[in-house]
């Protein structure tokens, strides 16, 4: 047996494979978010240790005397800042957090190797403009800064006891030399910090430690190596299969992604694309992000009264058309690719009294496309080839959202067994090939394909003239997200 563990941003999941590639048992535990402040997003580290127990102890406890090795995804560019004893100083600021807006703006400009070498814009939602942050407005803790972890790396110590991570999910710190895939001293340096305050980086089936016997008893396993991993787009991808020139993945998790996996290092930050190391060894990847995708059918759910998001789907199925009157900016928590702007917020346009529950899930399920389009268009400008997205995350057990998304996108979607497991199932996958080996072939193929969504037509011209108002309505409203 193999183990992946997702340290996600509103759960921890837990997937458990045997070594014909078989996910057997999975389990989950959920996580508290603290918001404290407008644009703040925060989570307790230990938190997430604590998740992660429950999580582990939900799975069979035959199975899990049988794991092998353990790997590891999670959420990304979260800022977990640990004292020389290695304690947490502060709650971690996580992706979706939008406060360093200025810092990242005064890192860009001091620094030109964010781009040269770095591969991306300087982002609030990045790790380096965080640390900037917590630089000038809480020197203090600054100060006392001796280790810089990412959320699955603190979960990795409090496992193992080694300070260690991957390029893929490293890369999203904005400190690395990408293309060479190292940490870059200048970058560090912009931000009042140095290699030694950095994990070691490592190949994402790579082994970084080996289980603690404390843990190792209260879950029930012998001391197994724990493997490098990736972060959760990255390990999402390995889980998938997605690790070619060209493969293309779609996740509709908490946030929205759209992963093109290359070859090669490509940069394209014009756009707001992302440009990070992949999980396995010589392969990079392009990577579009919305910060707020399926949490904006859960946001409707709480707004509307409806019990879960697979009702608020339904009801649009039901009771709603494609491209009805209502629009809606998906913004919840600011924006990333393609508009890099923290203050833009969520709308709902275009209501009446005939607007109906059926109808506002209809638009949102909409609003989360469109701006998945204007991230995918982002990609597409810097000359990849995509002809199929496979799907992967929560949201991808719709079909009939699945159906807007093939239009919106004009791709084929390809839905894969064991997709909803998502990242922690690619960190099984790293974990099984750190000790089975075999090809890149074999060890990460595809899973069988479920299910593929074909775009129609009638639905793509219906969505294409909603999109045009999508967008003028963004456009006409961007001066007004001022973040007060």
């Amino acid at each position: 047996m193999f183990l992946g563990i997702d340290i996600g941003t509103s759960s921890v999941k837990a997937v458990l494979m045997d070594e014909a590639g078989r996910v057997v048992d999975t389990a989950s535990a959920d996580l508290p978010i603290s918001r404290p402040k407008p644009l703040w997003s925060e989570q307790k580290p230990a938190d997430w240790w604590t998740a992660t127990n429950m999580a582990v102890a939900g799975l069979n406890v035959n199975h899990r005397h049988a794991v092998k090795a353990v790997g590891l995804s999670g959420q990304m560019h979260g800022a977990t800042l640990l004292d020389k004893a290695l304690n947490p100083l502060r709650p971690a600021i996580l992706w979706n957090d939008g406060r360093s807006l200025e810092e990242a703006s005064a890192l860009q400009e001091k620094e030109p190797d964010f781009v040269e070498k770095g591969g991306n814009l300087v982002m609030p939602g990045f790790t380096a403009p965080k640390l900037e942050w917590v630089r000038r407005h809480e020197p203090e803790i600054f100060a006392k800064v001796a280790k810089v972890l990412l959320p699955k790396d603190y979960v990795r110590l409090r496992m193992t006891g080694e300070l260690a991570s991957d390029m893929s999910d490293s890369a999203g710190t904005l400190w690395m030399d990408v293309a060479g895939r190292k940490w870059h001293e200048p970058l560090l340096d912009a931000c009042g910090l140095t290699v030694d305050h950095m994990p070691s980086l490592h190949e994402g089936v790579e082994e970084t430690g080996i289980l603690r016997q404390e843990a190792a008893e209260a879950w029930g396993m012998d001391r197994v190596p724990v493997v490098a991993g990736g972060g959760d787009n990255a390990a999402g991808a390995v889980g998938a299969g997605i690790v070619d020139e060209g493969d293309a993945l779609l996740s509709l998790g908490t946030s929205g992604v759209i992963f093109v996996a290359g070859s090669e290092f490509r940069s394209n930050p014009d756009s707001a694309a992302h440009a990070f190391c992949h999980a396995l060894p010589g392969r990079w990847h392009l990577m579009s992000v919305m910060l707020s995708a399926a949490s904006c059918v859960d946001w409707a759910c709480q707004a509307t009264g409806t019990p879960s998001a697979e009702d608020m789907i339904n009801l649009a199925e039901r009771d709603a058309s494609l491209a009805c009157k209502e629009v809606f900016l998906p913004y919840l928590s600011g924006e990333r690719t393609p508009h890099n702007n923290p203050y833009a917020s969520g709308v709902l346009f275009g209501l009446d009294h005939d607007s109906s529950k059926g109808q506002i899930a209809q638009a949102v399920l909409e609003g989360v496309a469109f701006g998945m389009a204007d991230g995918f268009d982002a990609l597409l400008d810097s000359g990849i080839d995509v002809h199929s997205i496979s799907v992967i995350g929560g949201g991808s057990q719709s079909a009939y959202w699945g159906r807007i998304l093939a239009a919106v996108l004009e791709r084929p979607l390809v839905y894969r067994d064991g997709a909803a497991t998502g990242p922690a199932l690619g960190a099984a996958r790293l974990a099984r090939y750190s000790q089975l080996k075999g090809t890149y072939d074999e060890a990460f193929a595809a899973p069988r394909a479920i299910n593929v969504i074909e775009p129609h037509d009638p639905d793509i011209d219906r969505l294409q003239e909603k999109r045009v108002k999508f967008t003028r309505l963004y456009q006409a409203l961007v001066g007004e997200f001022t973040g007060d």
